[in-house]
């Protein structure tokens, strides 16, 4: 299906749920998705967005711009994450638990707006990782338009390329959660070193990275094209004395680079959930 027929099929399944909210983040798929509503009708649109100690904060300022750009209005609704006992204990339930939390807020919010369409921008390419939040989103009554309208992640940077969007080449974003390992309790400082550490390495250059958090010790991924810079002997000294200034004892830097869901893949793979 070409894009054209995509967006024709995406546009009619928008107009059936309008009025509606958009649970956004400012990422690449929300934005699409933000931008593809805004074409149908604005006056009949909001986007949420939940700020959280997962989120940084220049993420959250990201989000808060692209929506003034697209003049769509805009609600921001905090969360203490850190007070859900479900979700700092970082089993593999983690993401469902934080979900449910963030998708109640943002729907208790449209339905105090008059607005009961609740829509989130999960792709098909999201269908094949570990994604136990898409779970509380079902349950909730949030609908994916974009994965009814059969699009990838390519199909949605692409579009975006076309209409101009600024995210269609935005390094795809995971919450800082996604680098402690399962069962390793989450907690303010941990997650506030990940940040620091990541926040460290952007302004270095690297713009695609993960600061995988064990215990004291840090294991960083950028990407594959990128490993040969950072294995570069003046660039490690800097990120060695930064990241122990941080409260690192000892930096790792994965030869492999930087993969989705790789995380994911390592618990699950040692716990043979499939054949």
């Amino acid at each position: 299906m070409n894009s054209n027929k995509k967006f024709k099929d995406l546009e009619k399944r928008l107009r059936e749920l309008l009025p509606f909210a958009v649970a956004f983040s400012g990422g690449v798929d929300s934005s699409f998705l933000l931008a593809a509503a805004k074409k149908i009708n604005s006056q009949n649109l909001v986007a949420i967005t939940v700020s959280s100690q997962f989120v940084p904060e220049r993420e959250i300022e990201f989000a808060k711009r692209i929506v003034r750009l697209l003049g769509v209005e805009h609600i921001c609704l905090d969360v203490d994450i850190l007070e859900n006992t479900d979700v700092v204990r970082n089993t593999l339930e983690r993401c469902y638990h934080c979900k449910k939390q963030m998708f109640s807020l943002i729907k208790e919010t449209a339905v105090k707006l008059g607005v009961n369409s609740l829509v989130h921008a999960v792709n098909l390419d999201d269908l094949k990782d570990f994604r136990p939040g898409l779970k509380a989103a079902k349950e909730l009554g949030f609908y994916s338009p974009l994965v009814d309208a059969n699009y990838t992640k390519s199909d949605i940077r692409l579009q975006s390329r076309q209409w101009g969007l600024e995210t269609w080449n935005k390094p795809s974003q995971s919450c800082l959660a996604t680098r402690i390992p399962y069962h390793e309790k989450i907690t303010a400082k941990n997650i506030s070193m990940v940040d620091k550490a990541e926040f460290f390495l952007q302004d270095l250059g690297f713009a695609q990275v993960r600061v995988r958090c064990h215990g004291k010790t840090a294991r960083i991924e950028v990407e594959p094209g990128r490993v040969d810079r950072i294995l570069n002997s003046d660039i490690r000294q800097k990120i060695s004395t930064e990241f122990q200034e941080i409260g690192f004892a000892h930096t790792s830097i994965d030869i492999d680079g930087h993969k989705t869901g790789k995380m994911n893949h390592e618990t699950l793979d040692n716990k043979n959930p499939q054949p």
